[in-house]
């Protein structure tokens, strides 16, 4: 490979918290969809003290890839190297690091490496990769700036819960209930219409109108990654007015009765439209308690009718 065909770039940012906070975060993969909005959900394929596989779902130039990396993290030196194992066309190869510095005892910069090659060194690839790694890197780098220092302030805006259902049926047709979203617009109340696409396989894109009590609809998009029949995990780039993050995914757990299926969420509460959505006199608490009863009783609402659909196909 020489060195005309090898693009490197680099991208960098400052950040009010301590280097070895910023280097947790940025380690943790699991976190990724909460505080990187390009990505969607991230698994762990081999995990070892300083060397793991992993594998990425994301967004590059709004269309959803994936592939696969692995890492080398050096806790000592703050630094996590990162090469792709299996790339996604129009990228032939790409790599490189994460090095956070400490400027201070509270403060830190981190700086963002890329090097890669498009297909064939073709000209309209490599464009393509510039524009999506530049994009990319931006908005990691804002985002994790803004997740880091606004951790602490922030920490009750941010909750998860789960719904269950013991199913007596069987993991794949609950699983095929949900999988097939295209279907919901006839088998769910609460939804209206629906655009599902997905043109690589398990890897979905969801557009949705919900119908609210009151008879509004409000419409949300998903990016959904399917693990048949065990899990679908999503993130939401559309939101209602009271989020800037909802992320989740459902389960499908094969029991000696049948199956447990479950519906998780994480979400962030978006304090700027408290008041214009539930009154000057709303609380944090009280957002919260809506959303909360909002998404759970549409995911128990989507529950109840797998259940239905898995039992009678037994």
């Amino acid at each position: 490979m020489s060195q005309q065909e090898t693009r490197e770039v680099e991208h960098e940012i400052t950040v009010e918290a301590p280097a070895a906070a910023v280097y947790r975060l940025i380690a943790e993969v699991h976190n990724w969809p909460r505080i990187f909005p390009p990505t969607i959900y991230v698994d762990h394929l081999e995990r070892g003290e300083h060397e793991e596989r992993i594998r990425i779902w994301a967004t590059a130039n709004g269309e959803p890839k994936n592939w696969t990396s692995r890492r080398t993290l050096d806790p000592e030196g703050l630094c996590i190297g990162f090469r792709q194992e299996v790339s996604t066309p129009p990228v032939a190869a790409m790599g490189g690091a994460w090095i956070i510095e400490p400027l201070s005892e509270s403060a830190s910069r981190i700086r963002l490496l890329h090097d890669y090659r498009a297909v064939d060194d073709d000209p309209e690839g490599l464009k393509w990769i510039d524009e999506a790694v530049d994009r990319n890197s931006r908005s990691e780098l804002a985002a994790l700036k803004t997740n880091v220092e606004l951790a602490h302030a922030s920490e009750d805006l941010t909750f998860s819960f789960e719904d269950s259902v013991e199913v007596d049926g069987s993991a794949k047709d609950v699983y095929d209930f949900v999988n097939e979203a295209d279907q919901w617009a006839e088998r769910l109340p609460h939804v209206a219409t629906v655009r599902l696409e997905e043109e690589t396989p398990g890897l979905q894109t969801l557009e949705m109108d919900t119908r609210a009590k009151d008879g509004s609809t409000h419409t949300t998009k998903s990016y959904r990654v399917c693990f048949p029949h065990q899990k679908i995990a999503y993130k939401q780039v559309t939101l209602p007015a009271l989020m800037t993050l909802h992320t989740g995914y459902w389960t499908f757990a094969e029991t000696d009765e049948g199956v447990t299926a479950s519906s998780q969420h994480t979400v962030v509460l978006n304090t700027d439209n408290i008041a214009k959505i539930l009154g000057p006199e709303a609380t944090v608490a009280d957002a919260r308690e809506y959303v909360h009863t909002a998404l759970s009783n549409n995911s128990r609402a989507t529950l109840g009718h797998a259940k239905d659909y898995a039992e009678k196909k037994r």
